[in-house]
């Protein structure tokens, strides 16, 4: 008897992995994940290097580092959904080439043109490998084992963001070529992470047809109030990632006289790896109270912020580099297990989308604000200024939050 043929690409199956494959398959994933989020923070401690060579100021180190938060909203909007039409595989190869092309562009580069462009690239690099190596390692891995998923995926992202720009610091003051010797190392990393992800069997088990179509922010009406709350809270957090990520070497050796690019590599690992902690905080501190902690957390780092510019202190940049991480990690812990627990199942996905491309918008324009600002005042006012401007709205959103549940007591 003659079956009927299947339709479409929805009937592909997937082949069952070997043992081996099983165990090897999370590592890659992971390192799949690390080595292409590492390319995305690599250039800041080469930004002092890059205004020198190509006769650049502060404000344009801004421009180039907005761009790539840019490309990754326009990843985000426009291939959220492709890891589940394609597969997780072939996002993945492509994010990974994606970062190749960047890291071949920064090594070739000879003007201000190229480096945008490789920005961007590495914007798309980043927005494909972010949702596709969280399913796909949700996917291979058990979920009852002894390392959660959600763990590996939180050190893979924030492990390659603190880690890329602590090696190109390191590889700028040790390797000769500094600005084509890091490159050529991320660059190596990401086409071993490409060779890794061609060997893993695909973990998703249902495709369709790719359609690329922009996807439409949502916010959920029903926690409308504690997305807005924490999404700007979040956003607070991810504006100050932002600016450090962008000036803090300019800041360094133009200020503190301190032209360490590994030192300004560590000030920024420091901020990434906090952000990571934050998360983990989570798991122990109750959830009505995570909010309201990493508002007061925003508070005191742009507070330490603000005297490292009005000192010149390194230790109370570290310092603030580090409180900042903590309470940006936490809100973000707090926005996402609200989103994936209380908004509809049905718009989970767009309102997670949503959340994230507030917080790259947070992460991008707040960096190119104060650029104008060092145009116009220099880098230490702008440094005070931008750090009262993230207190005020982490204070607005905590008293916003102390008087909706001082409503929801009364009621």
């Amino acid at each position: 008897m003659r079956h009927p043929p299947r339709q479409g690409l929805e009937a592909r199956q997937v082949t069952p992995p070997s043992r081996r494959a099983r165990v090897l398959a999370p590592a890659i994933l992971a390192f799949t994940f690390w080595a292409t989020m590492a390319g995305t923070t690599a250039p800041t401690p080469l930004y002092p290097l890059y205004e020198h060579a190509f006769g650049f100021g502060p404000f344009t180190v801004t421009v180039v580092f907005a761009v790539y938060a840019f490309g990754v909203v326009a990843g985000l909007l426009l291939f959220g959904r492709l890891s589940d039409e394609i597969g997780r595989r072939p996002v993945l190869m492509v994010a990974t080439l994606l970062a190749i092309v960047a890291a071949v562009a920064f090594l070739l580069a000879g003007d201000l043109t190229v480096m945008l462009g490789a920005r961007v690239v590495s914007g798309l690099s980043a927005a494909l490998v972010t949702g596709a190596a969280t399913v796909a390692l949700a996917e291979a891995m058990p979920p009852d084992g002894r390392v959660r998923p959600a763990t590996v995926v939180l050190f893979a992202n924030m492990g390659g963001l603190a880690g890329g720009t602590l090696l190109a610091g390191i590889l700028a003051d040790l390797a000769p070529a500094p600005l084509r010797t890091a490159w050529a190392v991320i660059g190596a990393l990401a086409l071993l992470a490409l060779a890794g992800v061609a060997s893993v069997p695909e973990t998703a088990p249902h495709r369709s047809r790719p359609s690329l179509r922009l996807q439409r922010p949502h916010v959920p009406a029903e926690i409308r109030g504690d997305f807005l709350r924490s999404a700007m809270a979040t956003g607070a957090g991810f504006a100050v990632l932002g600016v450090l990520t962008a000036v803090t070497g300019v800041f360094l050796s133009g200020v503190l006289r301190l032209p360490s690019h590994t030192l300004t590599g560590a000030v920024v690992c420091t901020a990434f790896l906090c952000t990571a902690a934050g998360q983990l905080l989570n798991r122990v501190v109750r959830p009505d109270r995570a909010l309201p902690l990493a508002c007061g957390g925003l508070v005191a780092g742009a507070g330490l912020i603000a005297l490292a510019m009005a000192a010149t202190s390194l230790p109370a940049l570290l310092a603030g580099a580090a409180v900042n991480g903590l309470a940006t990690g936490m809100a973000l812990g707090y926005g996402i297990t609200v989103l994936t627990t209380r908004a509809a199942p049905d718009h989970r996905g767009a309102s997670v989308s949503t959340f994230f491309v507030i917080l790259y918008a947070m992460l991008a324009v707040p960096a190119v604000g104060v650029g104008v600002m060092i145009r116009l005042t220099g880098l230490r006012p702008a440094g005070e200024i931008f750090s009262a401007v993230v207190a005020v709205l982490a204070l607005v959103v905590l008293l916003s939050l102390l008087g909706s549940r001082g409503a929801a007591r009364r009621a």
